[in-house]
């Protein structure tokens, strides 16, 4: 069994197996904070996740793939549908596995080799797998990282609004606007944003901003409608803000 349907029971820590692969069509869904005894490659080729971690989140477009290491906890949250990819490694049998979480870009060669592995049968014997393993893990360390990872402050303040955020429900106002809400000084906001995510309150929306839009074009909003969306004045203001991170217009970017 490879296939696995959204309602089905799945625990890769009860298959004793060096390699489980799994592919899934999964729409608005939402894992809740869970962790492995395996290590978790994760990858949707078509759609767009985003996984959190207890400090960060970190935005998955088909482009890139995340690799969670035994026994963080994280919780994955889809908004539209996906093509679900994960593979579980089994940390007693592969030696000197990433311990740490790591966000990466997809080669054609390793997309092709995780949509094998996905669907390969769990009870294949491992003279059989160990030659496509290999190429992952060639193809694993070659890839390039990347970083649409945005470190959250834990400041309990703001968690209520930055679950709202991160599930669709609002988003970052302008500094002055947030003070507002939240009833504290915008210097104040200013001192903890800088504090425990390394970036000044404007600098961080502005990133939550080039995620959530990388998240809408994914799931099909075209350019107007994601500057819409996201508050832009204008269409071509929201490619300058997108060329500017990206160093591609969005469409390019695509």
């Amino acid at each position: 069994m490879t296939y696995i349907a959204k309602d089905d029971y799945f625990d890769p820590d009860k298959i004793d197996a060096a390699v489980i692969g799994i592919a899934s069509e999964l729409n608005a869904h939402d894992s809740g904070r869970h962790k492995h005894q395996k290590a978790q490659l994760l990858y949707a080729p078509s759609g767009c996740m985003s996984i959190r971690t207890d400090s960060t989140q970190s935005l998955l477009p088909p482009t890139m793939a995340a690799w969670i290491p035994p026994n963080v906890l994280h919780s994955v949250t889809i908004r539209n549908t996906v093509a679900y990819r994960s593979i579980y490694f089994d940390p007693n049998k592969f030696k000197n596995l990433p311990d740490e979480l790591i966000i990466m870009n997809i080669s054609p060669l390793l997309k092709e080799v995780i949509e094998r592995i996905s669907y390969w049968p769990w009870d294949m014997h491992w003279s059989n797998q160990k030659n496509i393993t290999a190429v992952f893990f060639e193809e694993f360390q070659h890839a390039s990282r990347e970083n649409l990872t945005l470190v959250e402050p834990s400041d309990p303040r703001f968690q209520p609004y930055i679950d709202q955020w991160n599930i669709g429900k609002s988003k970052p106002p302008l500094m002055k606007k947030f003070a507002l809400e939240i009833g504290i000084t915008e210097k104040t906001i200013g001192r903890i944003f800088m504090k425990e995510t390394g970036m000044s309150y404007q600098d961080w929306r502005q990133q939550w901003r080039l995620h959530r839009s990388i998240e809408l074009l994914t799931n099909g909003r075209n350019v107007n409608e994601t500057a819409d969306e996201l508050d832009f004045s204008s269409p071509s203001a929201f490619i300058e803000f997108f060329k500017k991170y990206l160093r591609k217009t969005p469409n390019q970017y695509l």
